[in-house]
């Protein structure tokens, strides 16, 4: 056999292998909510989650698994926002914590949204941790203050505040989102749930085609 034909033949057969195995990564990756142990379906919402926009009762609900850390998590943030203002009223907008371990300060800004959160300010320190990520984002130690700075900033009462952040509760709720997450297969973030159904994400659009699909049937 010639050596050009013999090489045109492997090149083919290695892009098959690639596509192949770039199908089989895809099909591995979407999946609904797995089923508890009594075989009815993992929850992506609690009653204690947190609700961004609240769409009724027929809005299609999504849920975003985040790190407030996470350089994904910055990146699709305008994504977010865009697709909020997009599918207002159709959406129910829901965000649950997953601090991933490779970020210091994740678990930090996680129990300093929650603190906020007792105080119904939960949105405005969401929003004011993914404009400022760059500036505490890969520390190589935890840097509370600076999350107790952007609570001064906002004007939460720094009393309730700092005990919120003291509580060994609200940690434990950062830590139940985490431990949903891990239930529901989540393993990295941004991840997201339309309808309780995992979106693969691969395209920017992705999650966007995903929310239409849902909304417009």
């Amino acid at each position: 056999m010639k050596t050009s034909v013999k090489a045109t033949l492997i090149a083919i057969a290695v892009a098959i292998v690639l596509l192949i195995a770039g199908i089989v990564f895809a099909l591995s990756q979407r999946s609904s909510a797995p089923p508890a142990e009594d075989g009815e379906p993992q929850q992506t919402v609690r009653t204690d989650s947190h609700v961004l926009d609240e769409g009724g009762e027929d809005a299609v609900t999504v849920v975003e698994f985040l790190d407030f850390e996470c350089e994904a998590c910055g990146a699709f943030y305008p994504v977010v926002e865009e697709l909020r203002e997009k599918y207002a009223g159709d959406i129910t907008y829901v965000v649950r914590y997953f601090p991933l371990p490779g970020h210091v300060n994740s678990t930090q800004a996680a129990i300093a949204a929650e603190a906020a959160a007792g105080q119904d300010r939960f949105e405005d320190m969401y929003h004011r941790l993914f404009e400022t990520q760059a500036q505490w984002g890969e520390e190589s130690e935890e840097t509370p203050e600076v999350f107790r700075a952007f609570a001064e900033e906002l004007g939460l009462d720094m009393a309730a505040y700092d005990a919120a952040v003291a509580d060994p509760a609200t940690a434990q709720r950062v830590q139940a989102d985490k431990s949903d997450g891990d239930r529901l297969q989540v393993s990295s973030t941004p991840t997201f749930f339309v309808d309780g159904e995992q979106v693969v994400l691969q395209e920017w659009d992705d999650l966007e085609e995903a929310i239409e699909k849902a909304v417009n049937g």
